[in-house]
């Protein structure tokens, strides 16, 4: 049985499923088929340049991809605590949250939006081209 952490088509795959992009809108920020992405998921190995690619249009890092593991993000996000009392002056390893969760979804939706626009102008386009051949 093959080794699933070191499957990097798997690991592309799976980020871009919990960033919630679609493997249409990720072929075209990387001006390739579908079918393209969705053969790389299944390699196990990818091109340094391709990774660098990926990553760039997922927002993350080549190595984040190369790194990723499913039980490395569970174990994240089972280690937040209730911070609703000051646990420490500054710099007392007081690890509360910097961000505001709803801020990072609203920027995800954004982000969606325009992947999903971007995916109706090249159909918008497919359409054009055909009535112009017809």
């Amino acid at each position: 049985m093959e080794d699933t952490t070191l499957h990097i088509g798997r690991k592309i795959g799976r980020i871009r499923e919990m960033k919630g992009i679609k493997q249409e809108a990720l072929a075209i920020e990387l001006g390739v088929s579908q079918q393209t992405v969705s053969n790389i998921e299944k390699s196990s190995k990818v091109e340094d340049e391709v990774l660098e690619k990926i990553a760039k249009a997922l927002g993350v890092t080549g190595d984040a991809i190369r790194n990723f593991s499913e039980e490395a993000v569970t174990n994240y996000f089972n280690t937040f605590n209730d911070s609703s009392v000051n646990q420490g002056a500054v710099g007392s390893n007081n690890f509360n949250c910097t961000f505001n969760p709803l801020d990072k979804l609203l920027e995800i939706i954004e982000e969606n939006k325009k992947l999903y626009e971007r995916l109706l102008d090249s159909e918008r386009e497919k359409v054009e081209m055909l009535k112009k051949k017809i």
